[in-house]
C-alpha cells in the first residue's frame, strides 16, 4: 500500500527495541501521510454544533437562514460527511431535547412540547419519539427509568 516507504517502515518496526519505539515509529510514519484537513468537515461540525446549541432551529430553513448556506449545499454536505440529512440531525437534536425535558420530571403538556420542538402536531411528535426512544412520550414521562 505504501510502496518502498512501507518496506522501510516494516524494517524500522522490526528493528524497534520496544513497544514505545515501535508505536512512535508507526505514529511518525502515519502522521507524515495525513491528508490536508478538509474545510467542509469543519463546516459540517459547526453546523451540527449550531443545531445542538440553538433550540430555535427546528427546520432546515432556519439553518439556511442563519448560515446563508443554500439548502442543496446543506444536503450535499450532510450526505457526504454525516450520511444523514440536515432534517434528520435537527429532528434528533430536538428529540434529545424532549428526552431531557421529560427527564426533569415536571409535568409537561406534550402538545405544547411538540409545538415547541417544531412539530406540526402531537401525533407526529409521538411517532418520531417512539421511533427514536422505543416508547411513546407519555410512557417515557410516566416511567423514565424503566425499560419498554
Amino acid at each position: 500500500m505504501f510502496g518502498p516507504a512501507g518496506d522501510d517502515l516494516v524494517a524500522d518496526l522490526l528493528a524497534a527495541p520496544g513497544d514505545p519505539e515501535l508505536a512512535a515509529t508507526a505514529e511518525a510514519f502515519l502522521l507524515g501521510r495525513l491528508p490536508d484537513p478538509d474545510p467542509d468537515v469543519r463546516t459540517v461540525n459547526q453546523l451540527v454544533d449550531q443545531v445542538m446549541a440553538d433550540r430555535e432551529i427546528t427546520q432546515v430553513k432556519h439553518l439556511t437562514d442563519r448560515t446563508g448556506i443554500g439548502i442543496r449545499r446543506l444536503q450535499r454536505l450532510f450526505a457526504t460527511y454525516t450520511g444523514v440529512t440536515p432534517k434528520w440531525v435537527i429532528q434528533r437534536s430536538r428529540l434529545h431535547e424532549a428526552v431531557e425535558r421529560l427527564d426533569q420530571g415536571d409535568h409537561i403538556d406534550l402538545g405544547f412540547l411538540a409545538r415547541d420542538l417544531g412539530y406540526f402536531d402531537q401525533a407526529h411528535f409521538a411517532r418520531d419519539f417512539r421511533s427514536a426512544v422505543g416508547r411513546p412520550p407519555t410512557a417515557y414521562a410516566n416511567r423514565p427509568g424503566e425499560e419498554a
